[in-house]
């Protein structure tokens, strides 16, 4: 919701402002959602590897590699906004240059944050599944893929505002 009230804001504001300034994105944000699509796929391939396996039985290394993959690909995803960030900074374009800029600004720092804590959340189901391969971890993991999904969904959303809005 806070993302629909946030497109809805930048919206009415650029609209209603002479001072609304368009700029150039990071090209860099093209490849971080290379990124973050990849480590969905990698979560949804652990995922299944973990559903899939008899319950009581050792899960198989392949199942939790994924779930490690996707975590590095998380933080590099984290780490190429911060890069992005400062790259608009080096344009001169700060939180406070333009109601654009810090739409821009804000909309990246929100979601930056739930990914952040979708890598929590997957570090603590990475504990529970090392440490069981019942239902319940197993659980964790479908739920933390849904999340996980879900911020690729918005991220996908939110470069498109921000491709023809910014």
């Amino acid at each position: 919701m806070s993302f629909a009230a946030l497109t809805s804001a930048m919206v009415v504001r650029q609209g209603a402002a002479p001072d609304w300034r368009h700029f150039q994105l990071p090209h860099l944000l093209y490849a971080n959602t290379l990124v973050l699509l990849a480590s969905s796929g990698t979560l949804e391939w652990s995922r299944r590897r973990i559903a899939a396996a008899p319950y009581g039985s050792v899960l198989s290394i392949e199942g939790l590699s994924g779930l490690y993959l996707t975590l590095v690909l998380g933080l590099l995803f984290v780490a190429g906004q911060v890069i992005a960030w400062r790259q608009l900074a080096a344009q001169g374009l700060f939180l406070a240059t333009a109601p654009s800029s810090a739409f821009f600004y804000v909309f990246t720092a929100l979601h930056g944050l739930h990914v952040l804590g979708g890598l929590a959340g997957l570090v603590y189901v990475l504990h529970r599944v090392r440490l069981t391969g019942g239902p319940g971890p197993r659980a964790a993991v479908g739920a933390a893929a849904l999340y996980w999904h879900f911020m690729d969904g918005l991220w996908l959303y939110l470069l498109v505002i921000l491709v023809t809005r910014v």
